[in-house]
C-alpha cells in the first residue's frame, strides 16, 4: 500500500505521510525538523495574543456601553 503524497504548506515540496513521522501531517520531515526550534517564539506569542484580546475585548465593551450623550 503506497502512503499518500502531501504537499508541505512551508516548503511547498511533495511528501510522502508515513505513520510515525513526528510533527504535523502537513509539513515535510525537513520542515519539522526546523520548526522545532521556534517552539519558544510559539510560547511568546502566546503571551502577546492574550494582551492583545484583552485590549480588543475592552474596546468592544467601550463601543458597546458608552453612552451617547
Amino acid at each position: 500500500m503506497a502512503f499518500p503524497i502531501k504537499v508541505c504548506k512551508i516548503c511547498g515540496e511533495e511528501f510522502e505521510l508515513r505513520p510515525g513521522k513526528p510533527g504535523l501531517a502537513t509539513h515535510c520531515p525537513s520542515c519539522t525538523e526546523s520548526g522545532a526550534d521556534d517552539n519558544s517564539l510559539k510560547e511568546n506569542t502566546g503571551r502577546g495574543n492574550s494582551e492583545l484580546n484583552s485590549a480588543r475585548r475592552q474596546a468592544m465593551r467601550d463601543l458597546l456601553y458608552r453612552k451617547d450623550s
